[in-house]
């Protein structure tokens, strides 16, 4: 299998993903938008693109026409598809969803609540009616006709999109990891954060089971 990453910035790093992806010992790539990478039209070698977040906006982000480009591309030769923050953002904007502002900021640790489709869904059911996970955002993916929110917060209505099997955006952060959590501060003006010494261990586990159920899915696919 071959994971590409979309990083925006060193401090929003894959975290968790990339520690997933490792373990099972698959090909990874990445592409470094603040290196001054541009991403190619390569949607043909890639298995499952995941697109991190940022601090941009998908209309302040210099890269988001070659980014959704490519997203695109992914969608339509049947890749897999994972966007967190941004790169959830971006997935609704490649699909014809403008993103929107989030009714309230949520930075931190803090619950996030399955939907009744979150907790029948086969892909995220096991995390559990409510589940602590990270955040660091002030705005919310858009959404399509066919797709299904899966979860949402107090704050957010918008938290886990699936916008087709393969295809789903995370507006919150369960790749935090304590390394990615201390680089998000160190590069923030953020004085309110919540829980940031939490435990990520579970919501890291929950996140690679659902890795490899995507994984898996995107393989019975493509037989």
């Amino acid at each position: 299998m071959h994971i590409h990453f979309i990083i925006h910035e060193a401090y929003e790093a894959p975290g968790a993903y990339l520690l997933w992806a490792n373990a099972r010992e698959y090909d990874v790539t990445f592409t470094h938008i603040y290196k001054g990478q541009l991403p190619l039209d390569q949607a043909s070698n890639i298995d499952l693109l995941i697109v991190m977040g940022g601090p941009q906006s998908p209309y302040t982000l210099p890269t988001a026409k070659e980014e959704i480009h490519l997203i695109q591309q992914c969608i339509k030769a049947n890749k897999a598809v994972v966007g967190a923050c941004l790169g959830a953002q971006l997935i609704g904007e490649a699909l014809g969803a403008r993103y929107d502002h989030s009714p309230h900021k949520e930075i931190g640790v803090l619950p996030i609540e399955l939907t009744n489709a979150g907790i029948k869904s086969d892909m995220i059911g096991h995390f559990g009616a409510i589940l602590d996970v990270g955040h660091w955002h002030y705005d919310m993916p858009g959404l399509t006709d066919q797709c299904k929110i899966l979860a949402k917060s107090k704050a957010c209505p918008r938290q886990i999109i699936e916008y087709s099997p393969l295809v789903y955006g995370f507006q919150c952060h369960m790749e935090f990891t304590p390394e990615v959590m201390d680089l998000l501060i160190a590069n923030s003006n953020e004085d309110d954060i919540q829980n940031p010494d939490a435990d990520f261990s579970d919501m890291n586990d929950k996140l690679f089971t659902f890795c490899d159920k995507l994984i898996a899915a995107y393989a019975g696919n493509n037989k």
